[in-house]
C-alpha cells in the first residue's frame, strides 16, 4: 500500500476545516436565509415635539414621522370612530407604524414612500381600489403577517396621550416603536396624576411627543415629564398641589407652646393632633385629598439684635432634620416659616436649602416680621418689596426643577395691603411653585371677612389661599363645617395658630 506524503494530508484538512467554518457560520451555506429587513426608529431631535392634528389621518402620519426613519412594513386601517382591534395587533406585533386611511389614499401613500415601505398590511376590513397605495404587496391583517426584522426600540422616548380619539392610531405607532406611552386622560401636566407619575417612575426621558390637541401651547413638557419619571409623590399622591390637596395646617415652633399649637406638645403627639384638625374637613370636602401640615417657625423674630445683627434667632437645619422628616414619614406636609428681621428672606430661605431638597418641605415667608435697617419688631408692622418676594420665587423654583422635586408651596403671609408692596408685580409664572396668600388677620369674624374680601381684590394670579383660626385670639372661631361655608372662595389651606 502507497502511503500518502504527509503535506498532501495536512492541506487536506486544512482545507475541510475551512469549508467547515465557512458552513457552520453561514457565510458561503446557499441555503440560510437573509435576515429580513427591519423598520428604523428615531429619537425626535427636539425635547418636546407636539402632534396636535385634528385630524386623525394626519395625527397618524405626524407620530409616524417623529418616530420612524423607514419600514418595509405598514399597517394601514380605515378612519373611522374605534381603532380596528387586528389593526393595533398587527402594528405592535410587527414593531411597525400604523396609518389611517380616509377619502384620499394620496397623503398616506406619500408617507409610505417616505417610509420605503414595499408592503401593506391592510387591517379593520379596509378596502382599497388597486394600486391606491401604490405599488405595493398589499396583506391581509388576517392572513400570515409578513416577516419584519426588529428595530432598535426608543425605551428613551416618552409619549404622552391625551386619550382622545384622534390620538389612537399614534399611540399604537408609539408603542410599536417602543417608546413609554402614558394615557394622561386628558391632564396636560404629567405631574398631575398618581397614576401617571407611577406609570413614567424610573424612565428616563431623552424626549417627550405629546399625542393630542389638548397639549397645544403647553409649556414645560420636558421638564415636568422628567420631574413626573422621578416618582416621588406629595403625600396624598401626584406632584402638584392644588386643586386636589387641601391643607389643615399647625403653625408654630418646635422650642414651645409660645408661639402657636405646634409646641405644645411632643412630635409624635403633634403628629397625632395635626390629623385631629384635619379629619372634619376630610368628612366636609370628600372630593379633596385632605393633607394634615406642620408649619414650623424656623426663624424667629427676636426683640434683640442677636450675634449676627438682624433681629433673628435662625435654628439649626440639621436640628430641625430629623422633627421634619418624621413628620414627612407620617404622610404631613412641612412648611417653614421665615420671619427674618433686618435680613432678607432668600438669605434665610438658602439656610434650609437640604430641608427644602426634601419633596413634602415648602416655604412660607412671613413679611410682617420683615424689618428695615433702623426698625426693631413691635414698634411697627414690617414689610417687604415683590421684587425681594420674586428672587425667592426665581431660587426656590430653580432649586425645583434642578432636583426634579414636586410642586413646593411658597406661601406669603399677609393681613395688609402694605405688607407686599407693588404685589402686582408678584412672579407666577413659575409652574414649579403653588404661590399661596395666606390672610392672617384675626379678631371679630366680620373683621377678618373684611380683610380676606380686600386682599383678593386686585391680587395677582394665579395664586392660591389661605385661612388662618386664632384658637384664641379669634371672637368666635370658626368651626371646621364654618370655615368652609364662610372663607370664599374656598382656601386650599387652613391654618390653626
Amino acid at each position: 500500500m502507497r502511503s500518502t506524503p504527509v503535506p498532501v494530508v495536512l492541506a487536506a484538512l486544512l482545507l475541510l476545516s475551512a469549508c467547515s467554518s465557512s458552513s457552520s457560520d453561514g457565510a458561503a451555506d446557499p441555503t440560510t436565509a437573509p435576515a429580513a429587513v427591519g423598520p428604523v426608529t428615531t429619537t425626535p431631535g427636539s425635547a418636546v415635539t407636539l402632534v396636535a392634528d385634528t385630524d386623525p389621518v394626519a395625527a397618524a402620519i405626524s407620530t409616524s414621522r417623529a418616530l420612524f426613519a423607514s419600514s418595509p412594513v405598514v399597517v394601514v386601517a380605515p378612519e373611522g370612530q374605534e381603532l380596528p382591534d387586528d389593526a393595533a395587533e398587527a402594528a405592535e406585533e410587527l414593531g411597525v407604524p400604523l396609518l389611517l386611511v380616509g377619502d384620499d389614499p394620496g397623503v398616506v401613500r406619500d408617507e409610505l414612500d417616505r417610509l420605503d415601505a414595499t408592503s401593506v398590511v391592510l387591517a379593520g376590513g379596509a378596502e382599497l381600489a388597486d394600486g391606491a397605495l401604490g405599488d405595493r404587496d398589499v396583506v391581509p391583517a388576517d392572513d400570515d403577517l409578513p416577516e419584519v426584522g426588529a428595530a432598535d426600540e426608543l425605551a428613551d422616548v416618552v409619549v404622552l396621550d391625551s386619550g382622545s380619539a384622534e390620538t389612537a392610531a399614534g399611540a399604537v405607532t408609539a408603542r410599536a416603536a417602543g417608546a413609554t406611552v402614558v394615557d394622561t386622560a386628558g391632564q396636560t401636566d404629567p405631574r398631575a396624576s398618581a397614576d401617571v407619575v407611577d406609570a413614567l417612575a424610573g424612565t428616563t426621558p431623552a424626549a417627550v411627543v405629546a399625542l393630542g390637541t389638548a397639549f397645544d401651547g403647553v409649556e414645560g413638557l420636558d421638564w415636568k415629564t422628567a420631574t413626573a419619571a422621578s416618582g416621588t409623590q406629595l403625600p396624598g399622591g401626584g406632584q402638584l398641589l392644588f386643586p386636589e390637596h387641601f391643607l389643615v395646617a399647625m403653625y408654630g415652633s418646635t422650642q414651645g407652646p409660645a408661639l402657636g399649637v405646634l409646641g405644645e406638645q411632643g412630635l409624635d403627639a403633634s403628629i397625632a393632633r395635626a390629623g385631629e384638625f384635619a379629619a372634619p374637613y376630610a368628612d366636609l370636602l370628600p372630593d379633596r385629598t385632605v393633607v394634615p401640615t406642620f408649619e414650623i417657625i424656623v426663624t424667629v423674630a427676636s426683640g434683640s439684635a442677636g450675634p449676627d445683627g438682624n433681629y433673628s434667632t435662625e435654628l439649626d437645619p440639621t436640628e430641625l432634620q430629623p422633627y421634619v422628616e418624621a413628620a414627612g414619614a407620617a404622610g404631613l406636609y412641612v412648611v417653614l416659616d421665615l420671619q427674618p428681621g433686618r435680613t432678607d428672606f432668600l438669605t434665610q430661605a438658602q439656610q434650609y436649602r437640604s430641608l427644602l431638597e426634601l419633596p413634602y418641605v415648602g416655604l412660607a415667608l412671613d413679611p410682617e416680621w420683615r424689618l428695615q435697617p433702623d426698625q426693631v419688631h413691635l414698634q411697627q408692622i414690617g414689610s417687604v418689596g415683590v421684587d425681594e418676594v420674586n428672587s425667592v420665587v426665581t431660587w426656590l423654583a430653580d432649586l425645583t426643577r434642578e432636583n426634579a422635586l414636586p410642586q413646593k408651596l411658597l406661601v406669603l403671609h399677609q393681613f395688609q395691603l402694605r405688607m407686599i408692596t407693588d404685589r402686582e408685580r408678584l412672579d407666577t409664572s413659575r409652574e414649579e411653585l403653588a404661590i399661596l396668600v395666606h390672610v392672617d388677620g384675626q379678631g371679630s369674624q366680620p373683621a377678618k371677612q373684611g380683610t380676606w374680601n380686600t386682599l383678593h381684590q386686585g391680587a395677582p394670579s394665579p395664586v392660591y389661599w389661605g385661612w388662618k383660626n386664632f384658637i384664641d385670639e379669634d371672637e368666635p372661631m370658626l368651626t371646621p363645617a364654618e370655615t368652609v361655608a364662610q372663607a370664599l372662595p374656598l382656601p386650599e389651606l387652613v391654618t390653626y395658630q
